[in-house]
């Protein structure tokens, strides 16, 4: 499968680092390919390397403004002429997604997909990896928007998004889970070689 993650581009304490890299190492050994924002930057550089290390096949969707920032040595790069065509290349290729921590570019990347996904527009699975409680806050309001009647018109929040609290609860999530397949969705771009 092609696993699509959000998550930073900044260098996050080990706290943040260490599940991210066991996430990316039990991707690559479970035969999965890493789809992501191409930084080689910050914890986007820390999940490439370790997928890269543990032997497996990166794709990185990187855009005009940040493409000196892309990381040389992937298996492919695509330069996207925005942000919107970044996100919507980064869905398009991917079987599923996973957030792992960040920042407002990381839950607008969340937002947009689940959004996306509360409308029928993707059937992928949307997995949060809930490091160090990094995400409780986000879960609780989620559920609250969901008691208050604001996420129950397509689907029950369980339906839409699963929070795991190890990298190996997302693997056994994605074991489980039927992948939609990728290419639900079409936009153009320039890939890099």
């Amino acid at each position: 499968m092609n696993i699509c993650v959000f998550c930073s581009a900044s260098d996050l304490p080990e706290k943040f680092t260490k599940p991210a890299v066991e996430f990316a190492r039990l991707l690559a050994e479970n035969g999965h390919t890493l789809v992501w924002g191409g930084s080689n930057v910050g914890l986007m550089r820390d999940i490439a390397a370790g997928v890269q290390d543990a032997g497996g096949k990166i794709i990185g969707v990187s855009m005009e403004l940040l493409k000196a920032t892309a990381r040389p040595g992937s298996d492919e790069m695509i330069i996207a002429k925005d942000l919107g065509e970044r996100k919507a290349l980064m869905l398009d290729r991917s079987d599923a997604i996973v957030t792992l921590v960040g920042g407002t570019g990381t839950l607008d990347e969340l937002t947009e997909v689940f959004e996306l996904k509360r409308h029928g527009l993707h059937s992928k699975p949307i997995i949060i990896l809930n490091t160090d409680d990094f995400y409780t806050g986000l879960h609780k309001q989620y559920l609250h928007m969901q008691a208050e009647g604001f996420l129950n018109r397509q689907a029950p929040l369980d339906e839409l998004v699963t929070f795991a609290k190890t990298p190996e609860e997302i693997i056994a999530i994605l074991g489980r889970n039927p992948a939609a397949p990728a290419g639900d969705m079409v936009v153009s771009a320039e890939v890099a070689a």
